[in-house]
């Protein structure tokens, strides 16, 4: 009992789930499972039969994907609250992209063929999910009009940006960066190298709109500035 208890105020704290009826929560609460992944463990993998809907409840997901040659394409980190792999639901297909522990990280999930059945007879439900796949299908073509459009600079700048808004924390030094992710992986987002996202960071330091300091960064209030990125938001 103590376990569906805990189900439920995990289900309630999920926006998604939030406009659900009690006995609706109650349900899922019995279907839900609650497991913990290590750092670097894998969810699941691309291309594996989607067979799961997945929520985070603590820690932090990476999403990503190889490109046509063969490098990481990181796609989007889920951060707790959300849901994630639920395009699987609607077409049956494999996960279109691989699910990774990006820190220590606890995860619900919730097999498809337990949620069908639920989606069908509540409209609320059916519906919330669909904003959900167009909230992420607009994300993506944001990615692909940056990609196409704008320079590694501005690329990279509007990622420092987005990290700021979500883990910034103010200190003595500037708004310091408070997370973990690496220069490879910056370049894996904004589709360049590892070497011109140092080039680049180096070249923001000298000019004064960042500090490295110990491998933490931490951005001067004159970065708002870079390159106008505060109009491309």
């Amino acid at each position: 009992m103590l376990e569906i208890e805990h189900h439920l105020r995990v289900l309630r704290d999920i926006p998604f789930f939030q406009s659900l009826a009690e006995d609706d929560l109650c349900t899922l609460a019995y279907l839900l499972q609650v497991k913990s992944f290590s750092r670097g463990a894998i969810l699941f993998m691309e291309g594996e039969p989607g067979k799961s809907l997945y929520l985070l409840v603590e820690g932090l997901v990476k999403l990503s994907t190889l490109n046509e040659q063969g490098k990481e394409q990181i796609l989007h980190y889920v951060h707790p609250g959300s849901i994630f792999a639920e395009v699987v639901l609607f077409d049956g297909g494999p996960y279109p992209a691989t699910a990774e522990a990006a820190e220590d990280s606890r995860v619900g999930l919730l097999h498809n063929r337990d949620l069908e059945t639920l989606i069908l007879s509540r409209n609320e439900l059916a519906l919330g999910m669909l904003k959900i796949m167009s909230r992420r299908l607009r994300a993506a073509q944001l990615t692909i009009r940056d990609l196409a459009l704008h320079d590694a600079d501005r690329r990279l700048a509007r990622l420092l940006l987005k990290l700021a808004d979500r883990h910034g924390r103010q200190t003595a030094r500037g708004l310091k960066l408070d997370t973990w992710i690496t220069r490879q992986e910056m370049a894996s987002i904004i589709g360049t190298t590892r070497e011109t996202v140092a080039r680049i960071l180096s070249r923001y330091q000298k000019d004064g709109l960042l500090l490295i300091h110990k491998g933490n960064i931490y951005l001067q209030e004159d970065f708002l500035q870079v390159l106008d990125t505060r109009d491309d938001s």
